[in-house]
């Protein structure tokens, strides 16, 4: 059992159901990366990850009159010890590197047909700046610039781009502001995407996982993570 799942184990154990228990509101677990996805926000992945199939309940309705009547955000003011636990598994991020990768094959790596037909010619997979205008193309743009000018980009700087995608933003960066750019992803469907469009430019793809990198850069940024 990894740290992930006895702070989940515990944290539920607040509202009286238990991982893989014999009562009917006992849930069972059906995805491994059902502690890591819950703990990043409880409140909220509880049901996304319930919708998604990773767990389930023979009794779902007493399940989720538990998880409401628990109060849990009260429960932990009173419980210092589990609350730092939580925070802790924030912010040193305990996944393995080898499930981030799975991430990729199961939400990227299942061709680029459809984000071509629903993303921004750029395949800019973030939230866009829809000021002065209703065009995703142009918001897109207006984000991608708002962000360089935010970073003082200067020609000849050195970008690192964490979850890069398709590599969109490394793309109008090297154009406009002449910088060089390092992008790592870990969907191997993005990378190969990217390479294609950066031929011609200072920009490198990475099939790579971020806690790999040892390098020095002017920049670093991640749009969306």
């Amino acid at each position: 059992m990894n740290s992930q799942q006895k702070i989940i184990e515990e944290l539920l154990a607040l509202t009286d159901i238990e991982i893989n228990g014999s009562r009917p509101w006992d849930i069972r677990v059906l995805n491994d990366a059902f502690y890591s996805r819950v703990l990043k926000d409880p409140s909220m992945q509880m049901g996304e990850t319930y919708m998604d199939g990773w767990w389930e309940s023979d009794q779902l309705d007493e399940t989720i009159n538990k998880l409401l009547r628990a109060r849990l955000g009260y429960k932990l003011r009173k419980n210092k010890r589990l609350a730092w636990r939580i925070l802790m598994a924030k912010l040193f991020n305990f996944q393995a590197k080898d499930k981030a990768f799975i991430v990729g094959e199961k939400h990227y790596d299942i061709g680029n047909d459809l984000y071509r037909a629903m993303l921004d010619p750029r395949m800019i997979y973030t939230c866009a700046y829809f000021r002065d205008t209703d065009d995703l193309d142009m918001a897109q743009e207006a984000k991608l610039d708002m962000v360089c000018k935010k970073l003082n980009l200067q020609k000849g700087q050195k970008v690192l781009d964490i979850g890069c995608g398709w590599g969109g933003f490394l793309k109008y960066a090297a154009e406009k502001y002449g910088v060089e750019g390092v992008g790592i992803s870990v969907s191997k469907e993005q990378i190969a995407y990217g390479q294609e469009m950066f031929r011609d430019l200072p920009v490198e793809l990475r099939l790579q996982d971020y806690r790999d990198i040892d390098e020095k850069f002017d920049h670093v940024i991640s749009l969306g993570m």
